[in-house]
């Protein structure tokens, strides 16, 4: 997020006491009459590269900087959750034990408006069991979460709830700043444009910050000691940027996979390669090859042949016989445990986002309490568990405490990156002529002296990306408009400067 724009000052480790030759330096001819060529591919590329770097530095570090500071204080709420609602998550252990059922009713009879839609039975002794109904009154994706004490049946509170991980309202209202800043879905575009170029800033900071010579190889980890000024900034932000690199690249791309238009190729291609998300089937009477909610076939071999719906139609075994054959079919620890609608299945699913994970899945016939299908979490095709793992991890689920102290980390480390651009921008300005002023980017036209045979697949690529992350490809754009007007007006001013010093 480099706002920088490396041109070798004083205090840079290019600088040397030999001046270079100044018809070479200016792109003239040599004294063999050719015009001068950089010496490698990369001393063509990187003048590009650091203008690209410089206006995504200083247009998009801004929404950057939100979705940071944002996701940082989303990366704690886990835990703050555990403080704030401890009276709705806990309850005092005891050694008696109330039936699943009468749990569920005594949330019914609190609510007899509401619709039962899943419910989290404790699976520790000192948890409270979660039963989510939806209200008349809910918003899409929320629901009313009873917590109801698993030894004695008595209510201990309810609050809202927000999608499949069950965010309480403190988390719920970060990871809505962190999402779409409590804009709706016009927000999301902001962060969409900040996932789409985390990616670009990354990779092009990355390649700046290895291809910069330096004295020791140290220094490509570690800032260099004794520099000061911004040649001091500069390895901070650089061997900051070189830590993190890999975290802002799993951010970037686990972020595109849910969002609005990325999100959508995204999912296409997944599915063009097979990748979908397999849903166990809970149609009733449907046997093998039931299509699940997604379009997938159901899973050979895991097809139910008790009639369901039969000659048990009506009848219903309930949640304690519904989580007992879940339980038998090998579903340990956390499970989610889904009421049947009409002409489906109970569905009991694992929940245990943490590494490993357990997120198998079985659905239960609701007359007979077999089991109708299986879905295995290993069966999963790899893609589909990638993205499932990675998003997981994005949301700080994979791996508890520590997954969530590495966002936090990530998080700090992508502030810390761009206010440092920021001050090298404010350390590079021309304090001689303008106390003011601020640096400025590379000059216009470094894209000529790339190479034809290196432009244009760079060009295919830049046009390709941009199709596929939409919001790269537009706001590239906008900055390429914003490029040439710019470069208009400044020749306007020269040419008007020119005629009155003529005149």
């Amino acid at each position: 997020m480099a706002i920088d724009d490396p041109v070798q000052g004083a205090d840079s480790p290019r600088t040397t006491t030999e001046k270079p030759n100044a018809k070479k330096a200016n792109g003239k001819k040599a004294n063999d009459g050719k015009p001068a060529a950089p010496a490698t591919t990369w001393g063509a590329v990187r003048p590009l590269v650091l203008r690209l770097h410089f206006y995504a530095g200083l247009l998009i570090a801004p929404l950057l900087l939100i979705a940071a500071v944002s996701g940082l204080l989303y990366s704690l709420s886990y835990q703050a959750e555990k403080i704030v609602y401890r009276q709705e998550l806990r309850s005092p252990d005891s050694d008696r034990t109330a039936m699943l059922s009468q749990q569920v009713e005594a949330a019914r009879a609190a609510h007899p408006d509401g619709e039962v839609t899943a419910v989290w039975p404790s699976s520790e002794d000192e948890e409270s069991t979660r039963v989510l109904m939806t209200m008349p009154d809910s918003e899409e994706s929320k629901s009313l979460a009873v917590f109801v004490d698993p030894h004695t049946a008595q209510i201990r509170g309810e609050l809202d709830s927000y999608g499949s991980s069950g965010a309480l309202p403190l988390r719920t209202w970060l990871s809505e700043l962190h999402r779409h800043l409590h804009l709706g879905e016009p927000g999301r575009i902001y962060s969409e444009t900040a996932a789409s170029w985390l990616w670009v800033v990354a990779l092009g900071g990355l390649a700046l910050w290895i291809g910069r010579r330096r004295t020791s190889k140290r220094a490509l980890l570690r800032p260099e000691r004794g520099a000061t000024g911004r040649r001091r900034t500069l390895g901070r932000h650089g061997s900051l940027g070189m830590w993190a690199a890999a975290g802002f690249l799993a951010l970037s791309a686990t972020g595109l996979t849910w969002s609005t238009y990325a999100g959508e190729n995204i999912g296409a291609v997944q599915d063009q390669l097979g990748g979908a998300t397999p849903v166990v089937s809970a149609e009733l009477g449907s046997g093998e090859g039931a299509a699940g909610a997604d379009g997938h076939e159901g899973h050979e071999g895991h097809g139910g042949d008790s009639g369901a719906g039969g000659d048990h139609e009506g009848m219903d075994i309930g949640f304690d016989n519904a989580l007992t054959a879940a339980r038998q079919a090998g579903l340990d620890g956390p499970v989610t445990v889904k009421p049947p609608a009409e002409g489906t299945a109970y569905v009991v699913a694992q929940r245990d986002n943490q590494f490993p994970l357990r997120l198998d899945s079985v659905s239960v016939d609701p007359g007979t309490g077999l089991i109708l299908d299986e879905l295995r979490f290993a069966d999963y095709p790899l893609l589909a568990q990638l993205t499932r793992i990675g998003i997981d991890a994005h949301m700080g689920l994979t791996f508890g405490v520590v997954n969530q102290l590495l966002l936090a980390a990530l998080a700090l480390s992508l502030i810390l990156i761009i206010v440092w651009g920021y001050r090298m921008w404010w350390q590079r300005r021309p304090t001689q002529d303008r106390k003011l002023g601020v640096g400025k980017p590379m000059a216009r036209g470094a894209w000529r002296k790339v190479p034809l045979s290196v432009l244009l697949p760079l060009i295919a690529a830049a046009a390709l990306a941009g199709w596929f992350v939409p919001l790269l490809g537009i706001t590239l754009v906008a900055f390429l408009v914003l490029d040439v007007v710019l470069g208009a007006v400044a020749r306007a001013r020269a040419a008007r400067a020119g005629t009155a010093a003529g005149g």
